[in-house]
């Protein structure tokens, strides 16, 4: 072998000079050019709009500009009477047993329950204190406390028949209702019986910074009631019945519980507004309890559009208990007596009843 062709054999050993096989295709992409990015701005408080703060502002308060002009324009009229410490001790001094009556319809109201019967309860607690510690001479305390806790069974007949017969809320607490009326009517002889106590008395109408105690009662019981719904698992359980039972019974809240539970509060309520009534006036006639069962609607309903439109709250109960009371007291000093409070609370709970539809319509549809 030649050298030229030993020279030739190396090339082809180490490749050199062979045709290129083909291989696979590669495809070659553009990237695409990068943006600048903007860094990201500093956090802080989010930007509040105006028209937005100033429109659920006034949905929630707006009751309080017309309970403003209404007190205002009384005080015009009658400037002498109308802003006096006087005026405002009796406006804010005289409501506080309806405005326990209230609380005690509220406990019914937020978990989706109708209930009539409060104020019979109401009437029987305070017709049984009387008759116990009157006529038959019984330890006030001890009667007191039989009073309250008769109430106590009454709100437990409610929830035997609504919970669990599963009877129409309305049909049981309307016949309950006339039916605590006739035992209440029965035991007092359909007479007006007092109690005299100087002690329990001042339970009620002690005075602590210009009002007296049973104002502050009602307070309290409003607090206590908003800090359960607002900051309490209960609370919240309460507000998911009263908004859904099924999607509730789904997360696995007991919704019979719940819904008895509050006929009991109503009652054990009830049944105290019933023993700070007797306190405060030091007797009662058991046929009047019906007259507080429209105020007390009133003031539930007209709850619904103040501080937390659309949902039945306590602190919202509480205005409208004053605000409905101004307005009588006000349309009083004028002259107007007698008739004007079945009007003055009929025609709130029909405006109540009526604001409070259109708000929940409005929160529905935003």
């Amino acid at each position: 072998m030649t050298m030229s062709e030993q020279a030739s054999e190396k090339q082809a050993a180490r490749g050199v000079g062979r045709r290129p096989q083909p291989g696979p295709e590669v495809t070659t992409v553009e990237a695409a050019p990068v943006e600048p990015t903007t860094p990201p701005a500093p956090r802080g408080r989010r930007p509040v709009m105006t028209g937005d703060r100033a429109r659920t502002l006034g949905s929630r308060y707006a009751l309080l500009v017309v309970w403003a002009v209404m007190a205002g324009i009384f005080g015009v009229i009658k400037p002498h009477l109308f802003f006096t410490v006087s005026a405002g001790q009796g406006i804010f001094g005289s409501q506080s047993a309806l405005l326990l009556l209230a609380v005690a319809a509220l406990c019914t109201f937020v978990v989706g329950e109708f209930d009539l019967s409060f104020a019979g309860v109401m009437g029987l607690s305070a017709t049984i204190v009387p008759v116990l510690a009157g006529l038959h001479h019984m330890n006030l305390g001890l009667a007191c406390f039989l009073a309250v806790l008769a109430a106590v069974g009454c709100g437990l007949v409610n929830a035997f028949f609504i919970v669990r017969l599963g009877v129409p809320s309305l049909i049981v607490t309307l016949g309950t209702a006339s039916l605590f009326l006739g035992i209440a009517e029965l035991i007092s002889s359909s007479n007006t019986i007092s109690v005299s106590s100087t002690t329990f008395t001042k339970v009620a109408q002690h005075h602590l910074l210009g009002l007296p105690l049973s104002f502050f009662y009602g307070l309290a019981a409003c607090i206590v009631f908003a800090y359960v719904l607002a900051w309490t698992p209960l609370g919240r359980h309460v507000i998911f019945v009263g908004a859904n039972r099924e999607v509730a019974r789904l997360a696995g809240i007991n919704v019979d519980r719940v819904r008895a539970a509050s006929y009991v509060m109503a009652g054990l309520i009830a049944g105290l507004a019933g023993v700070l009534l007797v306190a405060s006036i030091g007797g009662f006639e058991a046929s009047s309890s019906s007259s507080y069962l429209l105020p007390a609607l009133a003031a539930v309903f007209l709850g619904t559009a103040i501080v937390r439109p659309g949902q039945f709250n306590p602190m919202g109960t509480l205005l409208g208990i004053y605000f409905l009371e101004t307005g009588i007291y006000g349309l009083q000093l004028l002259g107007y007596s007698g008739w004007v409070v079945d009007a003055f609370y009929g025609a709130g709970l029909v405006l109540a009843v009526t604001a409070a539809s259109l708000i929940r319509s409005r929160t529905r549809t935003a």
